[in-house]
């Protein structure tokens, strides 16, 4: 009798979260991305700074799958079952969009950090030159970071988040929202020397660097957002955004001596924030959003 009474409260306790979760979902999905990115990269970050000993640089690769990507297929089982898989599946593939959003990202991306870049003092006078490898360099960074950078971060912030964002807190809120909870994400981040931190790094320095990525990835996410009403929510055509902003900055150090961290978030700067005031102005707030036409809003959670 009593392992029935406490298999019955078990089952009780399991309706009752799950309950919980559907009820509030971006909740239970940001807390989820912090956690699992944050617990699996403590390793490495305790590696770095030498409190323990051992290679766990793999983590550091893995962080996104087992943060918002894990996250968002949780949450996205829980809250819509195996048909908003099956969704969120087709809009990792949809691919079909105007030829204007591919010359966009593809070629206007790109162009706008190397602006960002040659108008600091002293770049272009230790610009190194073009050279045949840059052809092949190019595409191979650009597969590597679609995977293994854009499409993990991509499924949670723009498949799960996004769209329960802006029917919840309007466009421009529900963006500037996702903005600075994506933005905070990487904190821990900063402490690895792949963001510029590690041992030997002073407050300060961090300081600075996270402040330019705080403004960076705000501009991003207006930008993110726009591009994703106008593409049908595409969770493709953000993962090729998020590939040709990153990819480029890959490409650039090399090519340019004087090319530090500080000067490469300077350049995304100069390149996205004024073209993000732009749209917020130009769009009025709305960012291209049209509910119930973007994107399918879930009946349950309207």
């Amino acid at each position: 009798m009593k392992a029935s009474l406490d298999s019955g409260q078990s089952i009780s306790s399991s309706r009752n979260l799950q309950e919980m979760i559907r009820t509030h979902p971006l909740f239970f999905f940001f807390l989820m991305s912090y956690a699992f990115t944050w617990i699996v990269l403590t390793p490495y970050i305790l590696s770095v700074w030498g409190v323990i000993k051992g290679d766990f640089e793999f983590l550091y690769i893995i962080k996104p799958f087992v943060g918002p990507t894990l996250a968002a297929i949780i949450m996205t089982r829980i809250t819509e079952g195996k048909e908003g898989l099956r969704r969120l599946r087709k809009r990792l593939g949809q691919r079909r969009s105007g030829w204007q959003w591919y010359l966009l990202i593809l070629l206007v991306t790109p162009a706008l950090i190397l602006l960002g870049i040659v108008i600091q003092p002293g770049m272009l006078a230790s610009f190194q030159g073009l050279t045949p490898r840059l052809l092949v360099t190019y595409p191979l960074y650009f597969v590597v970071v679609f995977f293994g950078v854009a499409l993990p971060e991509e499924i949670g912030w723009r498949g799960f988040a996004l769209p329960r964002m802006q029917p919840r807190y309007g466009p421009l809120r529900g963006t500037l929202l996702l903005g600075i909870l994506w933005c905070f994400w990487h904190l821990i981040f900063f402490l690895t020397p792949g963001h510029g931190g590690g041992p030997g790094t002073s407050f300060a320095t961090l300081l600075i660097s996270f402040a330019y990525f705080f403004i960076i990835v705000m501009a991003f996410s207006i930008i993110f957002t726009w591009v994703f009403n106008h593409t049908g929510g595409s969770v493709f055509i953000a993962n090729i955004l998020h590939t040709a902003i990153d990819t480029p900055q890959l490409v650039w150090i090399p090519l340019f001596l004087a090319v530090d961290e500080t000067r490469l978030n300077l350049a995304s700067v100069i390149g996205f924030v004024i073209p993000a005031i732009l749209i917020v102005v130009l769009t009025r707030g709305r960012l291209g959003y049209q509910p119930g036409v973007t994107f399918e809003v879930l009946e349950s959670e309207k």
